[in-house]
């Protein structure tokens, strides 16, 4: 299966990260993807990546070794509080995590860590936040509570790469 950053390419998506960016990736996982947003960064930017399962954590420090512009960080993306001064001010912030709460979880970190007129991508999994509604109406929650405090760009859905997933680029106010 292909990424959700890859499946937004495929679908003609203008993702909004560019050389010299500073990227927080939550959920990064082994580093694959974060790796890719690395390489559009280049060596003038820098990618934190972020991930709460120690065994994943491991995999991910091996590929952040291997980039100058990239470090692994193992932290609980709900507690931006308790890596804060591990981050610096960031322009993108680019989260792909699987949890209920995972729209607050985007709202605090943006809060916390992105700069005016930043750039904020939430790879959205409906069944993760509600698994007995429809993802349309999953999605019409969603974009309320990100419209309190973001405005939304685009949103798209992942199918027929993603079942249930949109990936959706807003900027912060």
């Amino acid at each position: 299966m292909i990424s959700k950053l890859t499946a937004s390419i495929k679908k003609k998506v203008k993702i909004p990260i560019k050389k010299g960016d500073t990227v927080l990736y939550l959920g990064a996982s082994h580093g694959t993807t974060p790796e890719i947003v690395a390489t559009i960064v280049g060596d003038e930017g820098f990618v934190f990546c972020l991930d709460i399962a120690p065994d994943v954590v491991k995999k991910l420090v091996e590929v952040c070794e291997k980039h100058e512009n990239m470090t692994a960080l193992l932290f609980d993306a709900n507690k931006p509080e308790e890596y804060k001064d591990k981050v610096t001010k960031i322009d993108v912030i680019y989260q792909d995590i699987t949890q209920k709460n995972q729209v607050e979880i985007f709202l605090k970190n943006i809060a916390t860590f992105l700069k005016e007129q930043g750039f904020a991508i939430i790879a959205l999994k409906t069944k993760s936040i509600d698994s007995v509604k429809g993802k349309e109406e999953v999605l019409r929650q969603v974009k309320k509570q990100l419209e309190e405090k973001l405005e939304v760009i685009s949103i798209t859905d992942l199918e027929p790469y993603h079942k249930d997933h949109y990936f959706i680029i807003c900027r912060k106010k």
